[in-house]
């Protein structure tokens, strides 16, 4: 059967835009205009009615606005991706732009490649679920599911601290009664190692390597922290991030949970199949956002992604990292931007998480700094989320050993 084509509407005022867009997509064989409207209130009609892949929406139109257009597209066509194009480049307005719910922007004039790989793009995200790996029960004694949680910290971009918190909330939740386990799944440039000063010989690649991989070899491989906490280091070099495959990241999380109460693993931005399968696995996915234009539009598409998967809404906590209200996007903002509840907000404290960093010494330990008390609490809502009472009827309870 053929593939179905990209189904994209052009809303632009200028007819000679319009028809230059058609001819441009004209001999693309993956791509169809399915519409042309030289108005926003026509282009939310027609998407109402067309359902598009794509919509191409000229951000200055007549009557009704671009933002105001983009708003009322995401409501009627909830599925579709909107490109706005423009001449404008201004930054507070490309930024209410993507808070509105645009995911990509084409400045003008733009090229026949530009255009065409744009539109590619935004539907890649879109589509991407249909090619994902199916969820299935993890390894476990006659087929059971294993006891332990796990927690995945994950971004869909880089540098918004993915693995402060991961390190952080590990180290809190760690208790004398409690075993828990971190494992630096950031491939392929992990940085767990340096935010705890801790190296070793043995690391994930080694254990992903092995056919059958037992709680002997688990247990060689971790590194203990003073707090108590387990950890299995990213590999060391780069290429080395090839071993671990979606197969083998399984079966050492499958492995893993027979040992441990919690496991904290932290992920890659790369939506690749074995960060898919630490997604898939997770009782809790910590969305870690900053708030700035790129990082949210960014998690839209990640949400997007989340829907067709049916993740359940509850099983992901979105953590606000870096929130200073000099950056002029708030809290309030982000949420609606991305319709989720944000579950913490994380202050900006660059002097004290560079120190941290530096010294290999997690903030947590700083209880009185702000950063510190902030983690502390996100810390607390993870723990709340694992062991609420009200989900003891649905745990997985570990069998006795």
């Amino acid at each position: 059967m053929a593939e179905q084509r990209i189904r994209v509407l052009i809303v632009d005022d200028v007819p000679e835009t319009r028809e230059n867009l058609k001819r441009l997509l004209l001999f693309e064989s993956d791509i169809e205009v399915v519409g042309a409207a030289a108005t926003a209130e026509e282009g939310v009609r027609l998407a109402r009615e067309r359902q598009p892949d794509v919509v191409l929406l000229d951000i200055n139109l007549p009557g009704m606005s671009g933002i105001e257009a983009i708003e009322q597209i995401m409501e009627v066509a909830p599925l579709t991706q909107v490109v706005m194009m423009s001449v404008q480049s201004d930054a507070d307005y490309l930024r209410r732009a993507m808070l509105a719910g645009a995911r990509d922007f084409l400045p003008k004039p733009f090229s026949a490649d530009e255009l065409v790989a744009t539109i590619r793009r935004v539907h890649r995200t879109r589509r991407a679920p249909a090619v994902l790996p199916p969820t299935g029960p993890l390894p476990g004694a006659a087929g059971r599911p294993a006891p332990g949680k796990i927690v995945a910290v994950y971004s869909p971009k880089g540098g918004v601290g993915t693995t402060m918190i991961a390190v952080n909330v590990a180290v809190a939740i760690q208790k004398p009664e409690r075993k828990v386990a971190l494992i630096d799944a950031s491939l392929p440039f992990g940085d767990v190692g340096v935010f705890l000063n801790m190296q070793g010989p043995r690391h994930l690649a080694d254990l992903a390597q092995l056919e059958e991989p037992d709680a002997e070899a688990l247990t060689l491989s971790m590194l203990s922290h003073t707090s108590g906490l387990k950890v299995l280091l990213a590999p060391p070099r780069p290429e080395l991030a090839e071993y671990v495959t979606e197969k083998a990241m399984r079966a050492i999380l499958g492995l893993a949970r027979s040992l441990f109460d919690v496991l904290i693993v932290d992920t890659n931005t790369q939506l690749v199949e074995p960060t898919l399968s630490i997604l898939d696995e997770a009782d809790q996915i910590l969305l870690v956002v900053a708030p700035d234009v790129p990082t949210i539009k960014n998690a839209r598409l990640f949400f997007d992604v989340t829907a067709q998967l049916n993740y359940p809404p509850q099983k992901i906590m979105m953590v606000l990292n870096k929130v200073d209200r000099r950056f002029g996007i708030t809290a309030e903002m982000v949420a609606q931007a991305l319709k989720h509840p944000i579950s913490a907000q994380i202050p900006w404290d660059e002097m004290s998480v560079l120190t941290s960093i530096n010294r290999g010494i997690p903030l947590v330990t700083q209880r009185a700094k702000p950063v510190a008390q902030a983690l502390l609490q996100l810390a607390s809502r993870v723990e709340e989320a694992l062991f609420a009472p009200q989900e003891v009827g649905e745990a997985r309870r570990r069998p006795a050993r």
